[in-house]
Formats: structure tokens, C-alpha cells, sequence
């Protein structure tokens, strides 16, 4: 059964930095497009970067240029998104998800069919 499992967030003042972890079972994530996401309450979800599955090529939302970095760690099936330099307003709850179907960069939620239960991160001002 694929799943994905994020772990890594957590309470984190104004200019700190976090390492979230996306851990793949039941599927290799090397061959998917893997995004990151963020949520707040009453809002939609929002891609914060992206790595392809063609050639790990990389997106970047505008609020996490400079400060996001995604990479993948084939042998231990996780991708990783560093943050650094947070603000408060970065502020959700943030998710994997794997497209199993794009080669390329994948930028919205709906294109997207496998997804971990989140991860709480709160940065503190």
C-alpha cells in the first residue's frame, strides 16, 4: 500500500529554519513528481516547491524562493524541503504529495494523487 509519511515540523521562532522529511512505503518517490505543500484554515493548498521525476528539475513558489530548498535522498525513499529564514506567516500545515503520472513539474494540488497527514509547523514572531 503506498503512503506517504511527513515528519520534521514544529514550533520555530522568526528567522529559524526547519528540515520537513516526506517518507515514501509502498512506492519508490525517485520516479514521481513530489511537491510540497501548505495549508491554513478556510484557505486552498498551496505549492511551496516541487522536484520533478524526469530529471529533479525544481519549482519554487514565490514565498519560498530564497528560503525553500527541496532534494531527494533515493536510498532512504524521502524527499526533503529546508526552509530557512521562517516568518510567521509561513505559519500551516504542510504536505507531500506525489504525482504518479507527471514527468515535469506538477504545481497544483488537484494534479497530485498520493498524500502524507501533514505536519504542523508554527513559527513564532
Amino acid at each position: 500500500q503506498a503512503q506517504l509519511a511527513e515528519s520534521g515540523g514544529g514550533l520555530v521562532q522568526s528567522g529559524g529554519s526547519l528540515r520537513l522529511s516526506c517518507r515514501g512505503s509502498g512506492f519508490t518517490l525517485e520516479y514521481n513528481t513530489i511537491g510540497w505543500f501548505r495549508q491554513t484554515p478556510g484557505k486552498e493548498r498551496e505549492v511551496g516547491a516541487c522536484i520533478s521525476s524526469s530529471d529533479s528539475s525544481t519549482y519554487y513558489a514565490d514565498s519560498g524562493k530564497g528560503r525553500f530548498t527541496i532534494s531527494r535522498e533515493n536510498a532512504k525513499n524521502t524527499v526533503y524541503l529546508h526552509m530557512k529564514s521562517l516568518k510567521p506567516k509561513a505559519t500551516a500545515v504542510y504536505y507531500c504529495g506525489a504525482d504518479i503520472e507527471a514527468l515535469g513539474i506538477a504545481q497544483f494540488s488537484s494534479e497530485y494523487y498520493y498524500w502524507g497527514q501533514g505536519t504542523q509547523v508554527t513559527v513564532s514572531s
